[in-house]
């Protein structure tokens, strides 16, 4: 015994000898009767500074406090770049670079690739360096990657736009370039996709330490109790930046892509604008704030030191919490983890743990539905309430970010202010996940019918024919079904586009455009003059008729809320239950998990689901299918329904498996808590 409190090497920090250095100073001086009792301080709890350098204003940060305001700063700029621009920038970078749409999810999906390559190497042997200095690297990664994403635009050259495409209906004689089958010629500005990907391998690279490494160093510097708070008020942080990036991304796909929009001398080329088909935005300014941003946060992260002031005494403190299933007692008796060759041993002491594995399953199921509706709920409200692409984003947006933020925060509040121990937090998960299964059935009940659209629901005035766009009416305009531009009809019926409604011809009023002239749009459907009705088409969907909207964001809100209750309660639990010498390795493992079994094939399942329920396909002049443009709104909502709802009990299921595995340490509960000593616990 030193210091009048019982030896326990499990208590030790991640650097393996930490404790016993900071312990034994004391009894080496000779003044044991005359030190206070409890951990002295120890060299690796230095100043904030760099080697001698350490201004005394820097020590104002050296916190936890300072070391979350960083943290969660990288965690904003990461969700920026890797959640927000690229993801609103891909479909401007798809017509730039004449990429189809699986290259572009290749591109999107080497984030993954890396992080799963590197997640498990980076979080065993960063949990006994420098954490602070890892997420230096890790900020010097992602702007790095920030910066290799927007070369391309440098360098390759100006944006030319082509002659302008007509939406109107044409005289036969009219001919389009692109209304025969012809094998298009492989662009050179394609080879610009693997700088891309390059961009994406760095910012996963760079994303690596962040959630494993920063993560564990936060429960790490503070008191047990508090560590939920910290780790959702983190967590939350982190969701600020998609939010920031989609505002920050939209504003500047509005300024042109090289700036300055060419003057032409020719006059088949006209000026392009913001509602031009040929407009592209300027992507890349955004990649480029944010490489120097970022970069800026490598000095903060620099100066801080090895361990926080006081790491040593709250680590003294903390009573382990960890399965009983022998696994602490193997890594201190073999100080695993110190080479290489002890990574096989150490993966197995984490695959071999029942709660472990139970938690990661049950958090990868939740990621699936979580990544499933981030990526498609935008177009679920698009042809769910017909809205625009646009406001269906917004809406998307404002549902997701807030309610998963909010539940965060929440969640780390009630497990910080309950003081849960382990098994009260995993009891937790399985209340916040019943009440999101509950809360899904919104699908069933706030779900709208399909509104009358000429060609697929219906046909034109009785001509035509059930999914054919053409009909006598508008059989010589030589329409192109790749030009999908969605009019209204002053029969309340909505067209493909002003060419297969048969319009000649269009005018502006008061900045609106409307269309004149289509031959293909029946008489109104209300008012009994033609006062009320001095147009046949106007741009966009028609209103839906449906009124559930409100009611469908309000439940599906509070369903994102308790969704992500569990997810910071998930990450303290996975902390308590492995030794302590692998809770970085432990996060590292649960986010391997969590994209090979979530994140990645999440959005896949969802969009197989919505495909099936498409009822109109885009097939050009070459036979090849495209995208879709109608779909059987019931039928998505019931599937999208049935994919969140098995999620959900899987979830629950793997949940009430870590409850009924989790063995506490035995006389946990016996020992007293006291702040002068380091508490045993004894293994069986």
């Amino acid at each position: 015994m030193k210091g009048g409190g019982i030896e326990n090497p499990a208590f030790e920090t991640p650097c393996s000898d930490f404790g016993r250095r900071c312990h034994a100073g004391p009894a080496r001086a000779g003044a044991a009767a005359a030190a206070p009792a409890g951990p002295g301080p120890c060299p690796e709890e230095g100043p904030c500074g760099w080697g001698p350098c350490a201004p005394r204003a820097l020590q104002l940060c050296n916190n936890s406090e300072g070391y979350l305001a960083a943290y969660s700063l990288l965690a904003i700029l990461q969700g920026i770049v890797v959640n927000g621009l690229i993801n609103i920038s891909i479909s401007t970078i798809e017509k730039r670079y004449e990429l189809n749409s699986s290259l572009t999810g290749l591109i999107s999906a080497s984030y993954d690739i890396a992080f799963c390559l590197l997640s498990l190497f980076v979080s065993y042997f960063g949990e006994r360096g420098h954490k602070p200095r890892w997420l230096a690297f890790s900020a010097f990664m992602l702007g790095l990657g920030s910066l290799v994403f927007s070369l391309p635009h440098f360098s390759s050259g100006k944006y030319q736009y082509g002659g302008k495409i007509e939406d109107t209906c044409q005289t036969a004689a009219t001919t389009f370039a692109n209304a025969t089958c012809s094998a298009s010629k492989t662009s050179s500005l394609r080879k610009y996709m693997y700088v891309f990907i390059l961009g994406q391998l760095l910012l996963g690279v760079g994303g690596t330490p962040l959630y494993t490494l920063g993560t564990a160093f936060i429960d790490d510097s503070v008191p047990k109790h508090k560590s939920s708070l910290y780790i959702g008020v983190g967590y939350a942080m982190s969701l600020l930046g998609p939010a920031i990036g989609y505002v920050l991304g939209g504003q500047l796909l509005k300024v042109y892509i090289d700036i300055q929009i060419p003057k032409r001398q020719d006059t088949t080329y006209t000026k392009v604008d913001q509602d031009d088909p040929r407009w592209l935005g300027a992507w890349w300014i955004g990649f480029l704030a944010c490489f120097f941003a970022i970069w800026l946060l490598i000095i903060p992260f620099s100066c801080f030191p090895r361990h926080l002031p006081g790491t040593a005494k709250i680590q003294a403190e903390k009573i382990s919490e960890t399965h009983d299933d022998g696994g602490q007692v193997l890594v201190q008796t073999n100080n695993i983890g110190q080479s290489f060759k002890d990574f096989p041993m150490a993966l197995l002491i984490l695959l071999r743990n029942p709660v472990l594995m139970s938690l990661i399953i049950a958090s990868s199921s939740e990621a699936l539905v979580a990544t499933g509706f981030a990526t498609f709920l935008p177009k679920f409200i698009e042809n769910q309430f017909g809205k625009s692409s646009s406001f269906s984003a917004t809406l998307g947006g404002l549902v997701l970010i807030p309610g998963a933020a909010l539940g965060q925060v929440i969640s780390g509040v009630l497990v910080s202010k309950c003081k849960m121990d382990c098994k009260g937090i995993i009891k937790f998960m399985i209340s916040t996940c019943s009440v999101a299964l509950i809360l899904n059935t919104v699908f069933l009940f706030a779900k709208c019918g399909n509104e009358p659209f000429a060609g697929v629901s219906e046909t034109y005035n009785g001509t035509g024919t059930l999914y054919n766009l053409t009909a006598p009416c508008n059989a010589n305009c030589r329409c192109l079904r790749s030009i999908y531009y969605p009019v209204c009809g002053s029969d309340e019926v909505q067209y493909f586009s002003p060419c297969f409604a048969g319009c000649a011809s269009y005018l502006f009023n008061n900045m609106k455009k409307t269309y004149h002239n289509c031959s293909c749009i029946g008489k109104p459907k209300r008012g009994n003059g033609s006062e009320d009705f001095i147009y046949e088409a106007v741009p966009g969907k028609c209103p839906t008729q449906c009124k559930f909207l409100p009611l469908f964001l309000t439940f599906f809100f509070f369903a994102v809320v308790f969704t992500f209750m569990a997810t910071t309660p998930t990450t303290v639990a996975i902390l308590r239950c492995v030794p302590d010498k692998q809770r970085s390795f432990a996060l590292g493992v649960q986010l391997v998990f969590l994209r090979l079994l979530g994140t990645i094939p999440g959005p896949i399942l969802f969009g197989v689901a919505i495909d099936n329920s498409c009822t109109l396909w885009d097939i050009n002049e070459c036979e090849t299918k495209g995208v879709c443009w109608v779909y059987d709104n019931e039928r998505m909502a019931y599937l999208l329904m049935g994919i969140s709802a098995v999620c959900k009990i899987v979830t629950i299921i793997f949940v009430v498996m870590a409850v009924y595995f989790y063995k506490p340490p035995p006389l946990t509960k016996a020992l007293p808590r006291k702040t002068s000593e380091k508490i045993s616990v004894i293994h069986t």
